[in-house]
């Protein structure tokens, strides 16, 4: 009886086709997700309602002309804590990407699950289960990447607009596939940016960063099904010095606090890199966090010709929307700088924890250093 009353709950707040995505993934009714993806709606549809007003004053003024976003994405992903916030950063302001300012997450029904769109279902459905919720965040209080100095960063970003250019961007469109439905997504964020500074100019690609999404085979399949021509970057970060940063961050503690877990799970990410390196090859890069860090300029000129795009200073400066800004990090930095500091994170580990570390990762790491760029 309670399944059945859930079952229906659900049903009315989400509407059928949402309730039934989220069952083929649950495989049953759970009363706790539910509530949180029901919340998540009620979130959403508030917020379109609350600044539908602000999107018609945005286009009579500030919004002029859209600019459509077909280009294929270029996706950094592997185990958090590894260096993808400041690759990713570090390709913002590039004047031929268009560079996304925080995690890429239109995973359904998580972040780091591919989404897999229903052709039958409605482009309001599409649009709900894509739609990246820190947008409502970022546009009221600001955006704000570093850790710990209170600063933010104007993101002006009205998330009714994004729904309008979404819902155009389809309009009249037949037999439609999943990556059309991505191209009119990035073209309505990207549009609905309203202060994005590096809106225009001819793009090669979209550059994302989604943790862990890289790990699923079936992901990782589904994205290149998805864009055939697009690219994955995954950093490898050396366990000694990967496990302190792990297990000191805020949002990761829970996560990484028995080392022997927290090793296994660097395992995978680093055996997914192997499977996808040999399965997908020139589309599919592996670089050390180290050498980003070290040899910046000389990892940046690679994935600069890996992408197809010019050498530009910027590319060697971790900004947000071509302003410097802070790393995602534990430890004390200075805005716009690369951290050398985080080459010595092992430091802080004691003798035991070092030798354990050694013991369950060093195999894995051997044989992933064999398929990266070496510089």
């Amino acid at each position: 009886m309670v399944e059945i009353f859930f079952k229906k709950l659900a049903t009315m707040m989400l509407g059928w086709s949402m309730t039934k995505a989220l069952e083929d993934y649950y495989g049953k009714v759970d009363r706790k997700k539910y509530r949180r993806y029901r919340e998540r709606q009620q979130t959403i549809r508030s917020e379109f309602r609350r600044n539908s007003c602000v999107s018609e004053d945005n286009q009579q003024s500030g919004w002029k002309s859209l600019t459509p976003i077909n280009t294929p994405l270029a996706l950094i992903s592997q185990i958090q804590r590894s260096g993808g916030s400041l690759l990713s950063q570090l390709f913002d302001g590039h004047p031929q990407l268009h560079a996304h300012p925080h995690e890429l997450k239109i995973g359904f029904p998580k972040k780091y699950i591919w989404p897999e769109l229903d052709m039958k279902d409605s482009p309001d459905l599409w649009f709900e289960m894509l739609f990246e919720h820190d947008v409502i965040i970022h546009s009221r209080d600001g955006y704000e990447k570093g850790q710990g100095d209170g600063k933010t960063f104007q993101f002006t970003f009205p998330p009714a607009l994004q729904h309008k250019l979404f819902l155009d961007c389809l309009t009249d469109r037949k037999d439609t596939s999943q990556r059309d439905i991505l191209n009119a997504y990035m073209t309505s964020y990207f549009n609905a940016w309203l202060n994005n500074q590096n809106i225009g100019g001819k793009k090669r690609y979209i550059t994302a960063f989604t943790p862990r999404l890289s790990i699923r085979q079936t992901n990782v399949k589904s994205f290149f099904e998805t864009y055939p021509d697009g690219r994955l970057i995954s950093l490898v970060r050396d366990p000694r010095n990967w496990y302190p940063s792990a297990h000191s961050h805020e949002n990761a503690k829970n996560k990484y606090d028995n080392i022997d877990k927290a090793i296994s799970q660097w395992n995978e990410s680093t055996e997914t890199m192997i499977r996808n390196k040999i399965e997908f090859a020139d589309q599919v890069c592996i670089l050390r966090f180290e050498d980003l860090v070290s040899e910046t300029e000389r990892v940046m000129r690679y994935l600069a010709h890996f992408l197809e795009i010019d050498f530009d200073p910027i590319l060697l400066t971790p900004t947000f929307n071509i302003t410097p800004i802070l790393a995602n990090t534990s430890f004390r930095q200075e805005k716009g700088e690369i951290q050398a500091g985080t080459l010595n994170r092992h430091q802080s580990l004691t003798a035991e924890e070092d030798k354990l570390i050694k013991k369950l990762s060093e195999d894995r790491y051997r044989q992933v250093l064999t398929k990266v760029v070496a510089f």
